[in-house]
């Protein structure tokens, strides 16, 4: 009754009854190359650079199509806010400030001052710390580490020990 009040086949509905049956299985190749560069990025991918990072891999595919198999998957991409630092009002108190920015320094080895940032390797973050010279402005010894411990700037402080002359009269 349908198809005769719109002039369609009856043989086109089970047409359509049968093409829902049947999977395209390039789609889902490409679904699958979406959602696992949309992983990598860490949400943080849209269709531009899916389309993109997808075309280095040698998959030809439209930057809107990937728009709208991100919109069947419900893949949103959304970037990160800037990094707030807090501003320390307050010394803290197991570790005086003894330096008062007083960062010019007359001779080698009376300052060093240190840093721990982490770096990511690809697959995980990794942590540095950096000991420096303040008078040459130069890296007196580094380490790196897979956790910011006490464990990993102690070691960043050893391997600067050799080029420092630093309690070398205290036994």
């Amino acid at each position: 009754m349908v198809c005769k009040a719109f002039s369609v086949p009856r043989a086109s509905y089970y047409d359509y009854c049968q093409q829902k049956q049947q999977i395209d299985v390039q789609l889902l190749e490409l679904k699958a190359h979406v959602i696992r560069t949309f992983n990598e990025s860490r949400d943080s991918a849209g269709s531009r650079m899916i389309q993109s990072s997808l075309a280095n891999e040698g998959i030809r595919v439209g930057r809107y199509r990937v728009r709208s198999l991100m919109k069947e998957e419900s893949l949103v991409c959304c970037q990160p806010g800037p990094h707030k630092y807090k501003i320390a009002k307050l010394e803290h108190i197991e570790a005086p400030n003894i330096l008062s920015r007083a960062f010019n320094v007359s001779q080698p080895n009376q300052v060093w001052c240190g840093d721990i940032t982490y770096i990511w390797s690809g697959s995980r973050w990794i942590y540095l710390a950096v000991v420096m010279d303040l008078y040459a402005r130069l890296v007196v010894g580094w380490a790196l580490s897979d956790i910011a411990d006490t464990q990993l700037a102690m070691k960043a402080l050893i391997a600067a020990w050799p080029f420092g002359n630093c309690c070398g009269d205290a036994k």
